[in-house]
């Protein structure tokens, strides 16, 4: 039953996602298909793409090891996103022939940067996609019985159909199915594995105390902060999410969609880590990767784990297609057009966003079977973002002043910085590369350019 229900759901999120790219005939509408859409449409395919692998079954695995501390450092990502809607969502409508984090960056910056930001891009959406198809194998494999393998090449295979045919308007229309499966199908799965354990007292008396508290300890209390920050840094205006906010119908729909958004993830994370200690009851020698999966095989009714089942498909397909539309908007948009004398046909362009979506999604199945810790890859992955392209991108959507000297200055020192902190200073006191990179970045570029920056600044008063 399970497994029908889940072959079921699979075959119609294919054909709603294909029959949702009909008619796409420019890269703008692959990309952003049309800037057509309200406010519960983006809050739904936002949070749809940011609960991927790593935020759902990532943070069970994550607080059955170490606690709930895990909770709170992903409350770093809603802070970020609930800042987003404040500060920067605003600004969106200041772009609209802005397809990707390229065109905003060579508006500001230059072609250069363009490409630049668009090799990074693609660094970051391969390395988060990979993680998501990683993610996807286990849980066929858990829940249909499937070889890994053969559940990556089927799951991955699907959301690269109709990512590949629609672009933004088929994971548009899939995210919005999915985001109400999930958000249905994971609070079920916490509610029943509490029941199992005999109920909310009954689980904390069974608990380690140290999984219940945080941190007291000085090196402990910077590294659960150094998370904080990676959360709340790694992510930010990544391409998928920046695309959001480029798709709404006003400006009011963008803000209140991601305003939506972040306040939606703050007891989300807190559902999905406490599954993790519902697991740690239930089975304290279990792979702490199994957590989630543990918990809906042994505690959910079997009439509705098909639908549980369901949810945590949709968890990581709602991601993984939104990182494989924005690689591949990326490569086409970002890298390959930059680099050409003589633009494409509007046919040609869509042609290639179609077949680059198709080889970078392979590409990604064939990393994804190398990964062990979903969560791990994603940090990996946010060090291809925030020491480069974070700050200059904020600082010019945010209407800072900024120039070219501004922007090599801050690379230079992020990539730099992190590469000294990671490789030759392994990594002290567990502060990640990427904060590290990120300050360095924030302080070189606006440390550049201080008198040009200050005549700017007179001039606008």
């Amino acid at each position: 039953m399970e497994s029908l229900v889940v072959i079921v759901y699979l075959i119609f999120v294919l054909l709603i996602g294909l029959w949702a790219g009909r008619g796409i005939k420019t890269m703008h509408d692959y990309a952003l298909a049309g800037k057509s859409f309200g406010t519960l449409v983006i809050f739904a395919t936002l949070s749809a793409s940011f609960i991927g692998g790593g935020f759902s079954m990532g943070n069970a695995e994550k607080v059955f090891l170490v606690g709930i501390s895990n909770i709170v450092a992903l409350w770093g990502f809603s802070i970020k996103e609930i800042l987003v809607a404040r500060y920067i969502a605003p600004q969106m409508m200041r772009y609209p022939n802005a397809i990707s984090v390229g065109d905003i960056m060579d508006e500001h910056y230059g072609k250069e940067a363009r490409l630049f930001s668009g090799v990074f891009s693609l660094a970051l959406c391969a390395g988060i996609l990979g993680a998501q198809i990683g993610a996807m194998g286990y849980v066929f494999n858990l829940f249909l019985d499937v070889d890994r393998v053969w559940g990556v090449l089927i799951g991955c295979g699907i959301v690269i159909a109709y990512a590949t045919v629609g672009g933004m308007r088929s994971v548009v229309w899939t995210d919005i199915i999915q985001f109400i499966v999930l958000a249905i199908g994971i609070p079920m799965t916490l509610y029943f594995g509490l029941q199992h354990v005999g109920g909310w007292q009954a689980m904390q008396t069974n608990l380690p105390e140290a999984h219940l508290s945080l941190p007291t300890e000085p090196l402990a209390i910077i590294a659960l902060l150094s998370l904080f920050m990676t959360f709340m840094l790694g992510e930010t205006l990544v391409p998928p999410y920046l695309q959001r906010l480029l798709i709404g119908k006003s400006s009011k729909d963008v803000i209140r969609g991601s305003l939506l958004s972040g306040l939606f993830s703050i007891p989300f994370f807190a559902v999905t880590g406490l599954i993790g200690l519902v697991a740690l009851v239930m089975q304290p020698a279990l792979d702490a990767n199994l957590a989630m999966p543990y918990v809906i095989q042994q505690a959910v009714p079997p009439i509705l784990q098909g639908i549980v089942a369901a949810a945590i498909v949709s968890i990581i397909m709602s991601s993984a297609d939104s990182f494989l539309n924005s690689a591949s908007i990326a490569f086409s948009n970002d890298i390959v057009r930059p680099l050409r004398k003589n633009p494409l046909t509007a046919k040609a362009e869509l042609l290639l966003a179609r077949v680059v979506t198709l080889l970078v999604g392979i590409a990604s199945m064939v990393f994804a079977l190398s990964i062990d810790s979903v969560i791990d890859i994603l940090i990996y992955a946010y060090n291809f973002w925030a020491p480069t392209v974070l700050v200059p991108l904020t600082m010019a959507i945010l209407g800072c002043y900024v120039s070219r000297k501004r922007f090599i200055a801050g690379a230079v020192a992020g990539i730099g910085s992190a590469i000294v902190w990671n490789v030759i200073l392994q990594q002290p006191w567990q502060i990640d590369a990427l904060v590290i990179g990120f300050f360095a970045n924030l302080i070189a570029f606006t440390s550049v350019d201080k008198a040009a920056a200050k005549a700017a600044k007179l001039a606008r008063s």
